[in-house]
């Protein structure tokens, strides 16, 4: 970066278009701009060779090259250097699948102004600062190319947008783990990601996973933004994560791991900081733990500091299925929007732990026909429909659905493509991705994992005429019951499982009917209409407030 500016490369061969960005960035001092231009690739790689820039703003199509194998080739001959793509209203899909493979941004040229252009380069050079860090990942990339999509929409103010782009609060830990076995001892990795503190205490669940990065749970913690604003919930987001695997430890030995990360991490939660929760991983077990590790060090008694607890302890009724009921709930709203019948419909659910079980066995309620269901060792498929009960029975009994014998074995990947009206993916992120989207043949997607759809399978799907529940509208009921754990934890008063379920209820289909309105009166997908339900509420809380929090 030059002391007072920009130092960017365009490599475009169209001159009308080398003339508008030059133009664009003349207009603004605040940062300053020393563009060079190059009208082929083999110039601009040379270039880059022989000097040095902050950025690179380049066309796909060139008189050399062509489509991806443009931006491929500059990134094999410079592989550090944030790169914007600049296309035509009909390759968005193109530049989409170019910023899958690395690129920062895109920009399609007829929409370009000089703020939408300023604003894509620092984010192009501020992302690629973070690239080298822990925190990138697929799941970040992705959590943040939502979000920006999202801003670009709402023309958010730069200010904010670089405030909501990264977590405001990063804690990593690490910690000595005894194992049984020959008293082996070895170094375990935590975390706990703060990404908002405007809106009131953070809020976000715990899990445990051998892959546990710093980049999956600072995403997950940007979700449970979004999600907590759609429902108009009194939450910042938050996710932790110890990076273990805990289907190898013992009842102990996970005892031991979740009091010591508890230790490491209890200056930053409590029940007006931060508010732990399960996820992949924990259980109200591990929740239990967390809370007597707290209340040991305060000196009392303290069931607010986490949710997802035993009953006994202050835990809510219905916690436990409320992510798998709340996204019933809300495949049954959208059946209505779209006249469809759900006691003649068929469903898919993948992923059969607590979320896809509780989706399963609600569905089934509800009169659908369970077809297909899988879990992490195998996927069952019977087009006359499966026994969700005989499946919860299987699994309680030997811990996986593998063996079971109520229907013809079938791969994740091929249940994802069956044929049916509702797919469940309730398992782990990118599932749907631009290889397998066109394949998916439902009606409604409901998504009960986070992340499990990327951007480019989003249009794929959407031209299509899926109807998609987004992530963060789709499983919030999880947190939403939490809210209401935790407000019955600090009023010392306890409500009965049919209230829980009609306040559930009453505001999942509030959030669905202001995402419907708002997408059909913008003309937006349904994931992008929810994003900006979210960040516009936060925008109005951080002008609100003033620059401090």
């Amino acid at each position: 970066m030059l002391e007072n500016g920009i130092s960017a490369l365009l490599i475009e061969d169209n001159p009308i278009h080398v003339r508008l960005i030059q133009k664009l960035l003349s207009e603004t001092t605040n940062p300053s701009f020393d563009l060079a231009t190059a009208d082929t690739l083999a110039r601009g790689i040379g270039k880059l060779g022989e000097d040095e820039f902050d950025v690179v703003l380049l066309d796909l199509i060139l008189p050399d090259s062509e489509e991806l194998e443009t931006f491929n080739r500059l990134r094999v001959s410079n592989s550090d250097i944030p790169v914007v793509i600049l296309t035509s209203l009909d390759d968005v899909t193109l530049a989409a699948r170019a910023v899958e493979s690395g690129a920062q941004d895109y920009l399609v040229k007829a929409q370009i102004n000089s703020a939408l252009l300023v604003r894509s380069i620092r984010y192009a050079i501020e992302r690629s600062k973070a690239q080298h860090a822990e925190w990138d990942s697929p799941m970040f990339r992705l959590a943040q190319q939502q979000f920006l999509k999202a801003a670009q929409l709402m023309d958010l103010d730069d200010n904010i947008r670089q405030r909501l782009l990264f977590p405001q609060r990063t804690h990593v830990v690490t910690f000595p783990f005894r194992r049984d076995l020959h008293n082996q001892v070895e170094t375990v990795a935590g975390y706990r990601i703060q990404h908002l503190l405007t809106m009131g205490p953070t809020k976000g669940g715990v899990r445990y996973h051998q892959d546990v990065n710093l980049g999956e749970v600072s995403a997950l913690a940007m979700w449970m933004t979004w999600k907590c604003a759609l429902m108009n919930l009194p939450f910042g987001g938050a996710k932790g994560g110890v990076r273990i695997d805990p289907t190898g430890l013992s009842r102990r030995e996970l005892q031991r791991v979740t009091r010591r990360y508890t230790s490491e991490i209890i200056d930053v939660i409590g029940p007006e900081k931060d508010i732990p929760a399960p996820d992949m991983g924990t259980d109200e077990r591990v929740m239990a733990w967390m809370m007597d590790t707290y209340s040991q060090q305060a000196g009392y008694t303290v069931p607010a500091v986490v949710t997802g607890k035993p009953v006994v302890l202050g835990g809510s009724e219905g916690r436990k299925e409320a992510t798998g009921r709340g996204l019933v709930y809300l495949i049954q709203e959208a059946s209505k929007h779209l006249k469809m019948d759900l006691r003649q419909t068929t469903a898919v659910v993948q992923g059969f732990g607590n979320v896809g079980s509780n989706a399963a066995r609600f569905l089934e309620e509800s009169g659908v026909k369970i077809i297909g269901v899988s879990d992490a060792t195998t996927g069952i498929y019977n087009p006359e429909g499966l026994s969700v009960r005989s499946m919860l029975e299987h699994v309680e009994e030997n811990r996986f659905l593998e063996g079971f014998s109520g229907g013809e074995e079938i791969s994740n990947a091929d249940l994802l493509e069956l044929e049916c009206d509702v797919l469940a993916p309730a398992a782990l992120q990118n599932q749907i991705t631009a290889e397998n989207a066109d394949r998916v043949r439902c009606r409604i997607l409901a998504e009960g994992a986070n992340g499990p759809t990327t951007l480019e399978a989003d249009e794929v799907l959407n031209d299509r005429g899926v109807f998609i529940l987004p992530d963060i509208l789709g499983n919030a009921g999880g947190v939403t019951v939490s809210y209401f754990e935790w407000v019955q934890d600090t009023q010392n008063y306890m409500w009965t499982l049919n209230e829980i379920n009609e306040r559930l209820s009453g505001i999942l289909l509030s959030a669905f009917q202001r995402t419907l309105r708002r997408s059909q009166r913008d003309g937006v997908d349904m994931r992008t209409s929810a994003m900006i339900e979210g960040i516009d509420r936060v925008t109005q809380a951080k002008l609100l407030r003033g620059v401090f929090p």
